[in-house]
C-alpha cells in the first residue's frame, strides 16, 4: 500500500465498470475510515454466485463498483467511536450486519439488521463511499466491497475474532432434529455446507440431489448417505423422494441453488413426508415463486433464511472456534486458489461447473498455506486461514 496524504491509502482492487464485463485489477483509492467504521486489511477473499450474478447483470447495481463479500481481514486503522474492535485485530466482514439495537437484531427468530444494503445503494452510512478510481467514486457491495487489498466497512459489518469463544451450538436455520432425514438441492460449495450442517446436527440420512453426477462423490466424502440426479427418473424428483423415504419419516429439504424450479420442488416434498422446507439459494427477484395452493395446508413449514439464521458479529466467532476444535472440515470444499490478479481466471473456472468451491489469495497472502495439511506454515498464518475458510460457509450453515 501507498499512503498518498490525509491516511488516503493506495492499493490494488477489482474494478467491475460495467454490468457483463470482466474484473479490471486497478490502483484505488481508499479514504481513511469516518466515524463508526473501520479500514482492514483483506487477507484472503472467496468468489461467490452473487459476486457472478453483478457481472452477468442479474442483480441491479450502481457502477462502477467493487464486490466481494466472503473475506478475512486485519484491522489497519478505526474512526472515531469506534470500540468494538483495535487495530490489528482479525476480523470477518459480514454483508449482513448487527447493530443490535433495532428490532430485527433484538428479536431472537430474524437476523435481517436494519442497516442491510439489501436495495443495492452502495455507500455507507453517510451517503458517501470510500472507494475512488481514475477520479471516479467507485460503489460499495453489500456493505463489505472485499476484492480490494483494502476496505473500509461499517462497525457493524466486521466481527471479531478472538481465543474467548467456546460455545456449544445447534443449527440455528431450521434446527435440524437428530435422526431425521435431510435433502439437499444441488451439490456446489453450499450444498456440501448444508450436508456437513445436517451431519453435525445429528442427521441420520441425507440424500444429496444435483443433476451432474461428477460432484456426488464429493457430498458422499462429505457425509451425504445418498445422491441422485433427476435426470435417472422420469418421474417428478418429489415422487422419487417419497418413494425412498416413505411416509412416515419426517425430514428436512434445503434448495441451495437459487433456481424457481428446484424451490418448487424442494418445498413439494412437504405435503408428504417433510417437516420443514428452507429456501437457502436466492432466486431472482424479478420472477414469482408458484405452487400448488393444496401444500400449504399439509402442515409443514416452509421458510428462508439469510446467513443461516445467525446474527452475524455475535455467530460467526463461535463458528471459528468450531472450525479450530475440528468439528466441521472445509478442506473437503476447498479446490482452487488464485492469486489476487488472476480474479478473472477464477470465475472463468466457475462457470464451467466443474469445482465446488474457488478462493481468489491476495499476492500479499503467502500462497503455500492453502497446500495439504502436513505443509509446514506458521501457526499464526494458519489461524488466519482457518479463519477465512469459516467465511465460505456463507448462509449454508443451516
Amino acid at each position: 500500500k501507498q499512503r498518498a496524504g490525509k491516511g488516503v491509502i493506495k492499493c490494488k482492487a477489482a474494478m467491475l465498470w460495467e454490468q457483463k464485463n470482466s474484473f479490471s485489477v486497478e490502483e484505488t483509492e481508499v479514504a481513511p475510515s469516518k466515524a463508526k467504521e473501520v479500514c482492514s486489511k483483506t487477507l484472503a477473499t472467496g468468489i461467490c454466485w452473487k459476486n457472478e450474478h453483478m457481472t452477468k447483470g442479474t442483480i441491479v447495481s450502481k457502477f462502477p463498483v467493487t464486490v466481494g463479500h466472503e473475506a478475512t481481514g486485519v484491522v489497519e486503522s478505526i474512526g472515531e467511536g469506534v470500540t468494538m474492535v483495535k487495530p490489528g485485530v482479525t476480523v470477518i466482514p459480514v454483508f449482513l450486519p448487527q447493530c443490535r439495537e433495532c428490532n430485527a437484531c433484538r428479536d431472537p427468530d430474524v437476523n435481517l439488521c436494519v442497516r442491510s444494503d439489501v436495495t443495492g445503494h452502495g455507500v455507507l452510512a453517510d451517503g458517501t463511499t470510500r472507494f475512488t478510481c481514475r477520479g471516479k467514486p467507485v460503489y460499495h457491495f453489500t456493505s463489505t466491497s472485499t476484492f480490494t487489498e483494502y476496505t473500509v466497512v461499517d462497525e457493524t459489518s466486521v466481527a471479531k475474532i478472538d481465543d474467548e469463544a467456546h460455545p456449544e451450538k445447534e443449527l440455528v436455520s431450521p434446527q435440524v432434529t437428530r435422526g431425521s432425514t435431510c435433502v439437499a438441492f444441488g451439490l456446489g460449495r453450499v450444498g456440501l455446507l448444508v450436508i456437513m450442517g445436517c451431519k453435525s446436527a445429528g442427521a441420520s440420512r441425507i440424500i444429496g440431489i444435483d443433476l451432474n453426477k461428477d460432484k456426488f462423490e464429493k457430498a458422499v466424502a462429505v457425509r451425504a448417505t445418498k445422491c441422485i440426479s433427476p435426470k435417472d427418473s422420469t418421474k417428478p424428483i418429489s415422487e422419487v423422494l417419497s418413494e425412498m423415504t416413505g411416509e412416515a419419516i419426517l425430514g428436512y429439504s434445503f434448495e441451495v441453488i437459487g433456481h424457481l424450479e428446484t424451490t418448487i420442488d424442494a418445498l413439494a416434498p412437504c405435503s408428504m413426508n417433510y417437516r420443514v422446507g428452507v429456501v437457502v439459494g436466492a432466486p431472482l427477484s424479478a420472477k414469482m415463486l408458484t405452487y400448488d395452493p393444496v401444500l400449504p395446508r399439509a402442515g409443514c413449514t416452509r421458510k428462508g433464511c439469510v446467513f443461516g439464521g445467525w446474527e452475524s458479529r455475535d455467530d460467526v466467532p463461535k463458528l471459528v472456534t468450531d472450525f479450530l476444535e475440528k468439528k466441521f472440515d472445509l478442506d473437503q470444499v476447498t479446490t482452487h486458489v488464485f492469486p489476487f490478479k488472476q480474479i478473472n481466471e477464477g470465475f472463468e473456472l466457475l462457470y464451467s461447473h466443474q469445482r465446488f468451491c474457488l478462493l481468489v489469495c491476495f499476492l500479499t497472502f503467502d500462497l503455500h498455506l492453502f497446500l495439504p495439511p502436513n505443509t509446514p506454515a506458521s501457526g499464526n498464518h494458519q489461524s488466519v486461514l482457518c479463519i477465512y475458510e469459516v467465511v465460505a460457509l456463507d448462509s449454508s450453515y443451516t
